[in-house]
């Protein structure tokens, strides 16, 4: 296995999680199953994060149990056995063996043996960590492993008398990313630039959206990252204030700006970045102007990540300077403490600055605890993404502000000392972006 993150690792995880639970409970987490795109085709497989944070086992039909204080081992996988015929037409299979020689776990069992194995493991366990509601049918499954039990207890079976929610304890523990996991994400970090990059390039040539869309997978799998964290937004002119436009198949015109956000995923972990930048390689007037009202925002909102501040501070941040910037260039009246009061700014920035990052684009993790936002503390990822969008429709400014949309985003990492820009490595200023522009 030719990965960046050690096997260790997820040992360590695993550990962590089994700390958190009852001594007369199990936790089971399933993978995540195969989906068909269309007929017998499926969509590439890719795990559920969740039981790839504490496996590294990249297959379906595969289903781990943690069950702290068993006298064989407290790690126990369920997965697809070795299968020469199978292997020949789909490939390489890890099989139980190899589970626990290269994946660390303490047991391992063929996936069609769990309905056989896995009660006697829940059975004397008071508490099944499990997270409820995620999948219908295996839900099913659990209720039916649990009824084999119950029809047991005149044999003196005990079956599991609770059911908690896994998520609360484990989404907790991957908000926090190790040194480990910052490594992997500041090289996704480190490729997904260099996308951008090839992409501010490539778009002086002309074409189509989908011609940057390319260039950004090329790179991404160039480096080793087999796909996009994410469908990758391309949206030249207006189709850039369309906060999830994914068509990218419009022609990219002169005079126009582009709107690009995209990011690869490597070893499941997302990067995340915004660029917005001039087809033709140099910024308009207007374009300018209100460019350099989202970079300020930006800065602004970055200088806030820091310990012992929260959640919302960047955001409050990027408000005023968005808020101040459209006052200054006309297209909000009043001042500023009535345009923040009366949320006026929201026809032209209607989302949140950022959202926490990590094996999911938008990670897991509270933004509150209790009624007060989370406290911001070192190993917290989290993009800061303010813009503008001035609607083509927009009939209430000049002319000259329609259909610009401007997005500027980076990845965050909170350290000890304050923070950590992970994705550095393309340009932001107007001045470097027509430079990097100019080399095309």
């Amino acid at each position: 296995m030719n990965r960046l993150m050690p096997m260790k690792e997820f040992a360590n995880r695993r550990q962590q999680l089994i700390s958190h639970m009852a001594p007369d409970s199990i936790a089971i987490i399933p993978a995540a199953p195969e989906r068909v795109r269309n007929r017998d085709v499926l969509h590439p497989f890719r795990q559920d994060s969740d039981f790839y944070y504490l496996t590294g086992f990249n297959e379906p039909d595969a289903v781990l149990a943690l069950i702290p204080g068993r006298e064989h081992g407290e790690a126990v996988l369920f997965c697809r056995e070795k299968d020469p015929l199978k292997e020949l037409w789909d490939g390489f299979l890890v099989g139980p063996e190899a589970a626990v020689s290269d994946y660390g776990m303490d047991d391992a069992f063929p996936i069609g043996d769990i309905d056989d194995i896995l009660p006697g493991l829940i059975e004397g366990r008071s508490r099944v960590y499990y997270p409820l509601g995620k999948d219908r049918d295996f839900d099913t499954r659990i209720m039916e492993w649990v009824k084999v039990i119950r029809s047991k207890v005149r044999s003196g079976a005990h079956p599991p008398g609770e059911f908690i929610a896994l998520e609360h304890v484990l989404h907790d523990l991957r908000l926090y990313k190790s040194a480990a996991e910052i490594k992997v994400m500041a090289r996704a970090g480190e490729i997904s630039a260099e996308a951008h990059c090839n992409a501010m390039r490539r778009a002086r040539r002309g074409g189509f959206e989908y011609h940057l869309e390319a260039e950004l997978l090329h790179t991404f799998m160039t480096h080793g990252a087999r796909s996009a964290a994410y469908p990758s937004i391309v949206g030249g002119g207006a189709n850039a204030c369309i906060l999830h436009y994914i068509d990218n198949n419009a022609p990219l015109k002169d005079g126009d700006l582009v709107l690009i956000d995209a990011g690869c995923e490597l070893e499941c972990y997302a990067a995340d970045i915004t660029r917005t930048f001039p087809v033709s390689g140099r910024f308009s007037g207007p374009q300018k102007a209100l460019y350099e009202v989202v970079l300020a925002a930006q800065y602004a909102a970055i200088d806030t990540v820091r310990p012992g501040n929260h959640w919302n501070n960047p955001h409050e941040a990027a408000l005023r300077v968005l808020s101040q910037g459209l006052l200054d260039l006309g297209l909000l009246k009043g001042s500023l403490d009535q345009v923040l009061e009366t949320e006026a700014y929201k026809p032209f920035y209607m989302h949140r600055t950022g959202h926490w990052l990590g094996m999911d684009v938008h990670d897991v993790g509270d933004y509150k605890v209790g009624d007060a936002w989370r406290e911001l503390e070192p190993g917290m990822v989290m993009t800061v993404e303010p813009g503008l969008y001035v609607a083509p429709g927009n009939t209430d400014v000049d002319p000259q502000w329609r259909g610009i949309g401007i997005r500027i985003e980076d990845d965050v990492v909170v350290t000890r000392e304050g923070h950590r820009v992970l994705t550095d490595g393309v340009p932001k200023t107007i001045k470097g972006i027509e430079a990097l522009m100019a080399e095309a």
